[in-house]
């Protein structure tokens, strides 16, 4: 019994790597100069987030910058609902663009896309129900 090995060619596409954080979700996001298209946890994003305004959040940083189908967009996300999922891709799609060219930075800056929003969920304390919420008081 014979085995060929054939020479293997492997190319590695360059692309550009950023995080985007929003309450518990994380978005690893790579962005594909050479290529299109936009997968997110292996799907089409329109698979992944099937709501308009989820999709057209996405893809605001590529419209502020007039940009359009012209990279392709890789995301890993995780934690979080799908709102702040859909807030911390666009964080990292922003963040991966001012990698990319850094005068992209003033405009994103000003449209709010590279700012963290830094809102989390308050803890609950002992004795309280939730974060504030105190127990029904009885007078009796």
């Amino acid at each position: 019994m014979t085995t060929k090995t054939e020479k293997q060619t492997i190319t590695v596409d360059r692309y550009v790597e950023a995080v985007g954080r929003r309450k518990t979700a994380i978005a690893r996001v790579r962005l594909y100069p050479k290529k299109t298209g936009y997968t997110i946890n292996g799907k089409a994003y329109q698979d992944y987030f099937p709501m308009k305004k989820y999709q057209e959040m996405i893809l605001t940083p590529f419209e502020v910058l007039s940009m359009n189908e012209k990279m392709g967009v890789n995301v890993l996300v995780r934690g979080g609902g799908i709102n702040a999922q859909a807030e911390a891709v666009r964080h990292g799609i922003s963040r991966a663009l001012v990698v990319w060219d850094e005068t992209f930075r003033k405009r994103l800056r000003v449209s709010g896309f590279l700012t963290r929003d830094p809102r989390m969920v308050e803890r609950k304390k002992y004795g309280l129900k939730k974060a504030r919420r105190a127990p029904q008081w009885a007078k009796r």
